[in-house]
């Protein structure tokens, strides 16, 4: 791999088609051209950051690819599924005004919230748009691999909100024996199934053991909510399963910072990490007067001064434009980097996995100097 793979490059790619999926969300599908075909191939359960120009201010978001992965030539097409978030930019135009024949910057597949096919047994805990990723592993897992069961276990307001929900009805007709499918709603009561309410920890703890061996999972998948989310995996801690088989991706974290930059985008994330320890180990870790920071990037090196209250990302950029980001929230993890030498603090940290941090890797988004010297590589 050249240095410059290592980071995800933008393509042109022209908009084939948006469809409405809800009343709030629509898949908008890419028409991929041969040549950046092998470019474009993913694997199940990764995102695109699409990029665009509103009054000429960039404006980046990341979108989980909804489609199964395709053959070894890469897709044809692409297809992401994106919800309305209130006051979000993005998203409201891209289901206001995007349309059929537009062209939108779209960089190569990237995130860590995958699942290869392999045999075994993996479920997941969904809520909202949080389908969207696992709608392309459940979908790529149970027709390439055989020995393979997986448990869906999702949550929406009402049926007028829940998205994918023929290709799930479409899903479980096609693999009866191997996918298991369980929806709930918080707004609205069924006449079959779990009653109505959110699916919080108390619930998931009495819920999940009643559908299956929950010790004999191989793989556990949470996404969605913030809230959701944190509580899936309190529950699953409950219920003794080892931190290394659940992995997790948020999509939408309220802002604390001002940021216009979480809605519906992606990061895996991991549990016992979130805002208040985050911001606890920044108050307790004042940075100092004057520093320097060190990049290596796509194999070209710099040495910069990180003006005042700035994150490094912005330092980078002020330098490199094309320094990979998108969210500039903690949570899509666009942006790790690895910290070679010195020190920073986090405000926060959605997107990195406890082995990523003890490996050295910070979000650059999110990172301030904590000494005079800091320097980061973001092609390891």
């Amino acid at each position: 791999m050249t240095a410059a793979a290592r980071h995800g490059a933008f393509h042109p790619l022209r908009v084939a088609a948006v469809d409405r999926l809800t009343d709030d969300s629509v898949t908008v599908t890419f028409a991929v051209p041969p040549e950046l075909r092998p470019a474009f191939r993913h694997r199940p359960g990764q995102h695109l950051t699409l990029r665009t120009r509103f009054d000429g201010a960039e404006i980046r978001r990341t979108y989980s690819i909804c489609a199964p992965v395709t053959g070894p030539d890469g897709p044809g097409t692409l297809r992401v599924g994106i919800r309305l978030v209130e006051g979000g930019a993005f998203s409201t135009y891209a289901l206001k005004e995007l349309s059929a024949g537009d062209i939108l910057e779209v960089m190569t597949p990237a995130g860590r919230f995958v699942l290869d096919p392999r045999p075994g047994t993996y479920a997941a805990v969904v809520g909202g748009s949080g389908i969207t990723p696992v709608l392309s592993i459940a979908a790529t897992l149970l027709a390439r691999e055989p020995e393979a069961r997986f448990c869906l276990v999702r949550s929406d307001r009402t049926t007028a909100s829940a998205m994918f929900l023929e290709e799930l009805a479409d899903l479980k007709d096609r693999h009866p024996q191997r996918f298991q499918l369980v929806q709930t709603f918080s707004r609205e009561q069924q006449q079959t199934g779990p009653a109505s309410g959110r699916l919080d920890a108390e619930r998931l703890t009495a819920l999940l053991p009643a559908l299956l061996p929950v010790d004999r999972v191989d793989g556990w998948f949470l996404c969605g909510p913030y809230g959701l989310v944190e509580g899936a995996s309190r529950a699953l801690r409950g219920l003794g399963v080892r931190r290394g088989r659940v992995h997790q991706e948020i999509f939408h974290v309220d802002s604390t910072d001002g940021t216009d930059g979480v809605d519906g985008t992606n990061g895996t994330v991991t549990a016992g990490q979130g805002v208040a320890a985050a911001a606890a180990a920044a108050a307790a870790a004042p940075g100092p007067e004057e520093s320097t920071l060190a990049v290596t990037l796509d194999g070209r090196s710099g040495d910069w001064p990180v003006r005042s209250g700035e994150s490094l990302l912005e330092t980078v950029l002020r330098n490199r434009s094309d320094a990979p980001y998108a969210c500039k929230g903690g949570v899509c993890g666009t942006c790790r980097a690895l910290l070679v030498s010195g020190e920073v603090r986090m405000d926060r940290n959605f997107a990195l996995e406890p082995d990523e941090l003890d490996a050295g890797y910070v979000l650059a988004c999110q990172s301030h100097p904590a000494t005079e010297r800091v320097a980061l590589d973001f092609d390891r």
